[in-house]
């Protein structure tokens, strides 16, 4: 379950998505109507994006029963996932799948499909499959629906099955790998982020998830974008371990022209780490799932940008021609470092993206909204093409995302582990900025 900051966070950055029906019957427990299953594959997927980009985008309604719209955060928080019936938990499978309950700001249903030999069938929703704590919300609607989902996986210890991944409201996901817990989130596409005009937020209306087999290392889940100014087919490859690997495959299909274009993103939050502590009263060290954004160019040229806390909106752009990584880290992994015995800031992921093929000349842009409060994700980072986002146009992308507490892709001769900033003595203009290099040949230094 999300803890109050992450949905608050997700109130902010967008809402839940929408659902496209078809006939297709239950999985997790007998059906209540019999229905023929559909064939679905990627080239079907993509066939219904290519059908849906040539007419104009619908807009669904939320038409959620009031008992269910008018939920708070606690009485939301209360409708939990029955664990005994989650999807294969009696087939010695190694995933399950668990389901999110509308209600509370996730108020448009999403269409959860489960794929077994080409076919995929509908699940159907079925109120007992979730404790409702001490909420009366009497009889539900039979084809209510589903607000998203999430696959479990036996990660830390062989007996328990840990959540991998869980796909949440808008485009939003999260992962996390072996002993980590859920920070940073990522998106399938960001578009106009921080323009005057305003972000536009698509959304995941459909997901369709194969079942595993026997000896499955990985999973595969499918999804359908859609909104104003774009449609896509996404695929998603989830291997679970140390660290946790998802593949992200996408066709994309403008509706419009698009003034910002942001592939890959990723969102985070930043309050204050060691540059600007002063700045708040709070006896912890620093607060944030994330304290910098590395990035690899093909030259070899590593770029490191610690993140801050602006008082005015602040974006940065890092051009390049062709690119080989970015991502949003987590460097200190010390208990220490935050002195957080809830939030565990030192188990929070990093996450790197490694594109797959050529994505061309283009930038990385970071985005660092101003926020008083933790509970906000204030961090955006993603790939903008240098070519413009022109309507009509398809665009077909691959990459690798890795969840890990340390990333392999750290700069081989060092990295940076500590920023900070302060003015220079004796009232001089200008500001002066303390670095902590690690790693590579300084360990063989003598101090």
């Amino acid at each position: 379950m999300l803890t109050r900051r992450q949905m608050t966070a997700r109130m902010l950055m967008g809402v839940a998505a929408p659902a496209i029906l078809q006939l297709i019957p239950g999985a997790i427990s007998p059906a209540r109507a019999e229905a023929t299953p559909v064939a679905f594959d990627w080239d079907a997927l993509v066939r219904r994006v290519e059908t849906m980009a040539a007419g104009d985008h619908q807009r669904p309604g939320e038409g959620l029963p009031k008992a269910l719209a008018d939920l708070d955060y606690d009485r939301f928080r209360d409708i939990r996932f029955r664990n005994d019936r989650a999807l294969w938990r009696d087939q010695n499978l190694p995933f399950q799948l668990q389901l999110f309950h509308l209600g509370f700001m996730y108020k448009i249903p999403v269409a959860i499909n489960i794929v077994e030999d080409g076919m995929a069938r509908r699940v159907p929703f079925q109120p007992e499959l979730f404790n409702y704590g001490k909420n009366d919300l009497g009889i539900l609607p039979a084809d209510l629906g589903y607000a998203g989902m999430r696959v479990h996986a036996p990660m830390n210890t062989p007996s328990y099955y840990d959540e991998v991944i869980s796909f949440l409201g808008s485009s939003y996901f999260r992962a996390i790998g072996k002993g980590q817990i859920y920070g940073l989130s990522a998106r399938g596409l960001a578009i106009d982020t921080a323009l005057p005009s305003g972000e536009e937020f698509p959304v995941f209306r459909e997901f369709w998830i194969e079942k595993p087999a026997q000896d499955a290392k990985s999973i595969r889940i499918w999804g359908l974008l859609d909104s104003r100014s774009a449609v896509g087919a996404y695929a998603f490859e989830v291997s679970p371990g140390d660290p946790t690997e998802v593949r992200v495959k996408a066709r994309l299909i403008l509706r419009q022209d698009i003034a910002k274009l942001g592939l890959a993103p990723l969102t985070s939050m930043f309050l204050f780490g060691e540059e600007n502590i002063r700045r708040f009263d709070d006896f912890r060290p620093e607060v944030h799932d994330s304290d910098g954004l590395l990035m690899h160019n093909a030259t070899g040229e590593w770029i490191w940008r610690p993140l801050g806390n602006p008082k005015k909106l602040r974006v940065s752009a890092y051009q390049t021609a062709s690119l080989r990584g970015f991502g949003l880290l987590q460097r200190d992994r010390d208990f220490r470092d935050y002195e957080d015995l809830e939030a565990l800031y030192h188990q929070r992921p990093s996450c790197w993206i490694e594109p797959v093929g050529e994505w061309g000349p283009g930038r990385v842009e970071l985005i660092e909204i101003p926020t008083e409060l933790e509970k906000y994700d204030n961090i955006v980072a993603f790939w903008v093409p240098a070519d413009p986002a022109k309507a009509k146009e398809a665009l077909d992308l691959e990459y690798r995302m890795l969840f890990a507490r340390r990333l392999a892709q750290h700069p081989p001769s060092g990295r940076v582990q500590a920023t900070r900033t302060s003015p220079p003595p004796g009232g001089a203009q200008g500001r002066r900025f303390i670095l902590d290099f690690t790693g590579g040949r300084l360990a063989d230094l003598k101090a």
